[in-house]
């Protein structure tokens, strides 16, 4: 007996020490094929993808060399696996908005406190170089303004710097060409002194000055019959409308895109008007933003193609801007939109401006043709919730607790 369990005891020690070798065997070939598999910068046995040619193509191949982290490999009857994971002691970088090195012309500003402005201000905290065009008979007035340094305060950039203008110009984008202006206006003492001021002559000059630019920017309306219902809107009002809110887009692309890097972006500026009825502003001025939301589309297609440039426009919610003044019943469109937007706040016109710079960047090198809200969500709404007719529906109330101060 003794002999028979000395026997089994040998036939155990052989039996585990095949199983052992089994599992080496198993471990050493499991590691040879993960040796195969996860490449130290490269895998020369997987085929070659050529790279996506874009702008903003991102490698698919993991370069793993410094910051794999193995694990226990386990062993069973079931299967095999081996882990392997990127080290996680370096976060991905944040998304920035980079304009530096671009030049954007804005055109249409003639104050402090309008999108023009607002929009110049993200673009050169973006690290764009800034170029103005002002309505001529504000010219005078805005570079006063700009010298004695009553914008100063208003100048200021997130980073403590204030944001420079390398030229102003003056401009009325109602005419394309010298020939297009009427004696009229040339002996008009608001433009005495002041020339090469229409459209086709402000892009020749801006090339002799700067050669070329990145980023067009539209923050031009007028209606010189805002105030009337469009039923009483005379024609040449109404064409009046068109002619300086909507047509000054067309024409400025067309003057300035010869000038324009490849790869450039333009921007204006629209209203819900142009969708919705918003009583109180007349004079065709609807009917001028629906032109250019539409025209947005077209010059996208005619621009993207023919010159890889960018269209976009921005609608923007009200804003209490010299402009708006004019209409009359602005803080009573402020105050609705408070009280009917999903977001119940006043818009900052810096909210606009962020918006417009993110178009302009290279984070939206695909999107064009697009009509960007920037209104609190108030374009999303169907009714006025203010209205009498839901006082005795319960609408979502914020709570307190977490509203912003």
């Amino acid at each position: 007996m003794a002999a028979a369990g000395l026997k089994s005891t040998r036939a155990a020690i052989c039996t585990s020490t095949q199983t052992r070798s089994a599992h080496v065997t198993i471990h050493n070939r499991a590691c040879n094929l993960a040796s195969k598999l996860v490449q130290f910068g490269s895998s020369p046995s997987l085929p070659k993808v050529a790279p996506l040619q874009s702008s903003s193509f991102f490698p698919c191949t993991l370069q793993v060399s410094k910051n794999i982290k193995t694990e226990a490999v386990k062993f069973s009857r079931k299967s095999t696996v081996v882990h392997a994971s990127a080290s996680e002691n370096g976060a991905a970088p944040g998304l920035s908005i980079d304009l530096r090195g671009k030049r954007a012309f804005i055109a249409g500003i003639a104050d402090d406190n309008g999108y023009g402005w607002a929009i110049a201000k993200s673009l050169a905290a973006a690290g764009a170089e800034i170029l103005v065009g002002t309505w001529v008979p504000a010219m005078n007035i805005f570079e006063t303004s700009w010298k004695r340094g009553k914008f100063d305060e208003s100048r200021v950039l997130p980073n403590g710097s204030l944001m420079e203008i390398s030229k102003i110009y003056p401009m009325d984008a109602v005419y394309d060409t010298p020939e297009d202006v009427p004696e009229d206006v040339k002996s008009n003492k608001r433009y005495a002194g002041a020339s090469n001021w229409t459209v086709q002559e402000l892009a020749e000059c801006v090339k002799q000055d700067f050669g070329s630019i990145d980023i067009l920017v539209h923050s031009l309306a007028n209606g010189p019959e805002v105030t009337k219902p469009l039923l009483e809107t005379s024609r040449n009002g109404y064409l009046a409308a068109v002619s300086a809110s909507s047509y000054s887009f067309v024409s400025l692309l067309k003057y300035f895109i010869p000038i324009m890097n490849p790869g450039g972006s333009t921007i204006s500026l629209t209203y819900i008007a142009s969708e919705r009825i918003i009583p109180g502003y007349g004079g065709g001025m609807s009917s001028a933003k629906s032109a250019l939301e539409s025209d947005t589309r077209v010059l996208a297609f005619e621009a993207g193609r023919r010159y890889n440039i960018r269209v976009n426009t921005i609608s923007a919610g009200p804003l209490r801007s010299r402009a708006a003044k004019a209409i009359g019943f602005i803080d009573t469109i402020i105050a609705y939109s408070t009280a009917n937007a999903p977001l119940q706040k006043e818009l900052l016109a810096d909210e606009v401006g962020n918006a417009a710079a993110f178009l302009a960047s290279p984070l939206a090198s695909a999107i064009t043709g697009t009509i960007a809200y920037v209104d609190n969500g108030l374009h999303a709404m169907g009714v006025g919730v203010d209205s009498p007719a839901f006082s005795e529906l319960a609408m979502p109330q914020a709570e307190q607790s977490k509203v912003p101060a």
